[in-house]
């Protein structure tokens, strides 16, 4: 009996994972068995999301093969808490991160001190925010794919120059030497996990890493 591959998709910063409702759907109309991860940075610290977190993946990873998706802030939960399995613990087969900060946000540094901001991403607005607690943030130690948006606005221009960017997080903030693979697309970072594009695009990579059927030598040959 073949069993299903499992993904877990964690959302990102004030968002749930009703955005990503377009790509659970089709994960489990392509052979997946789809999950999610719900949190609340107004009221839980970073170190409690991602330490819950950890408790679910392994719960994952006793029954089986497992992939991890995050949106923004949620791929940075998912590496701090992938970094802190017990050992022994079957690891995920692919990370996909979606427009997901490997480095300060410029955004949260402008932002930090503003009582608004503070009192609605609490610690977690402040860990962006921090050079020294995002570099703590582990790197990926597993095949990791990068969905990077290129679709900005013009007014932006003053906050990113000339830099790529997808409204929210620039592509220096997105990228590191332990990814894997980095595709760009023209969307805007807000919804990604919703957009038709990015749904597509994380469906063809989980299914490049499956056995191909069609691949089996041809009988008539």
């Amino acid at each position: 009996m073949t069993v299903a591959m499992q993904a877990l998709f964690v959302h990102g910063m004030g968002r749930s994972p009703i955005t990503a409702f377009p790509l659970l759907r089709q994960l489990k109309q392509n052979g997946f068995s789809p999950s999610w991860y719900f949190y609340s940075v107004t009221f839980q610290n970073f170190t409690s999301i991602s330490r819950r977190l950890e408790q679910k993946i392994e719960r994952l990873a006793a029954q089986g093969d497992y992939v991890l998706i995050g949106h923004s802030l949620g791929g940075v939960l998912i590496r701090e808490a992938v970094a802190t399995l017990p050992p022994g613990t079957r690891m995920p087969t692919r990370i996909i991160l979606l427009g997901s900060p490997v480095r300060p946000s410029r955004i949260a540094k402008a932002l930090k001190r503003n009582w608004l901001f503070r009192l609605a991403t609490s610690d977690c607005g402040q860990l962006l925010a921090s050079d020294d607690r995002m570099e703590h943030v582990a790197a990926s130690q597993v095949p990791t794919t990068s969905i990077i948006g290129t679709k900005s606005l013009g007014p932006l221009k003053k906050l990113f120059g000339d830099e790529e960017n997808d409204c929210v997080v620039s592509y220096s903030e997105v990228c590191a030497d332990w990814i894997t693979e980095e595709i760009r697309l023209p969307v805007s970072h807000t919804f990604m996990p919703s957009n038709s594009l990015v749904v597509k695009t994380v469906i063809e990579c989980l299914k490049a890493d499956q056995p191909v059927l069609s691949s089996a030598p041809d009988q008539n040959q």
